[in-house]
This record gives structure tokens, C-alpha cells and sequence, in this order.
């Protein structure tokens, strides 16, 4: 079984150069809250692949700091570079992506048809899915959907 855990940066200040932004600090509260809530829920065995800007690199580090930065999953990245990093679906455990809207929803709604193309998903937000054995094959399921106001 994969977990393909999708975790949009939490909410950062506005500014220029776009990749330097960071938090503000609703989005730090957020960001340890979402984390607290993943904490306890994934496998020892999780990998974290983080988009390599400011808030990007905030979010994830109120989760771990042993996560691997990749640029191939930075803003403008696509649904074939993100499920490529994350080797989905090949890959046995959980992969958590810290990245960017809207490449984040479009990963969702392709996995997900029943998810509306265009899907915007709300900073902060986590959206688990699991490669898991419907009847007799495989399918991506929509697993969990948490926003940090839910915690």
C-alpha cells in the first residue's frame, strides 16, 4: 500500500522575490498543528519531499527536519513531476509532498475523478490519498481531508 500525503504550505506574507516568503504566524500556528495531527498518524518508515522555497521549507520543518528538498516540486511544477518524485505508485509506505496550489488540487482531481478539475486547496490543508486494493485492483482513494481550523 502508498500513501501520497499532500500538504499545501501554510499561509505566508505576501512579497517579491516569491521564493523568500515567509510565514506569517498563523500560518507557523498552522503549519505545528497540521504537523502534530500527521505526527501521530504516519508510519515511521514516511518520506518528506519539500518544494524548496521559504514557506515550503517552514511548513515542513514544524514536521521534521530530515526531509529532502527538491526543486523538481517547486511553483510551476505539474502533476507528472510530482507523482514522478514521489514514485506513486511504486513505492510501499507514505509520501508526504510539501508543495504549491495549484499543482497540488491538479494532483488531487487526476487521482481522484470524482474531484473537480480546478480544485483549489486551502493553505495548511492535507490531503492523504491511498493507493490501496478496490475488488480485484488498485485504485487511489481520497483517505483523509484536514484544514488546520479542524484541529
Amino acid at each position: 500500500m502508498m500513501d501520497l500525503i499532500l500538504w499545501r504550505h501554510a499561509e505566508a506574507h505576501d512579497g517579491f522575490p516569491d521564493a523568500a516568503r515567509n510565514l506569517t504566524e498563523k500560518g507557523l500556528n498552522d503549519a505545528k498543528r497540521m504537523s502534530d495531527w500527521l505526527r501521530s498518524r504516519l508510519p515511521g518508515n514516511t518520506k518528506v519531499i519539500v518544494s524548496p522555497t521559504q514557506r515550503t521549507q517552514q511548513t515542513a520543518m514544524a514536521l521534521r527536519s530530515d526531509f529532502i528538498t527538491e526543486t523538481k516540486i517547486g511553483p510551476g511544477a505539474n502533476v507528472r513531476d510530482i507523482l514522478a518524485v514521489a514514485d506513486w505508485p511504486n513505492v510501499q509506505g507514505a509520501i508526504v509532498i510539501v508543495g504549491h496550489q495549484p499543482t497540488l488540487g491538479n494532483v488531487a482531481s487526476y487521482l481522484i475523478p470524482d474531484i473537480p478539475a480546478g480544485l483549489s486547496m486551502k493553505k495548511g490543508s492535507v490531503w492523504w490519498i491511498r493507493y490501496q486494493k478496490n475488488e480485484n485492483r488498485f485504485e487511489p482513494v481520497l483517505y483523509s481531508v484536514i484544514y488546520p481550523e479542524m484541529i
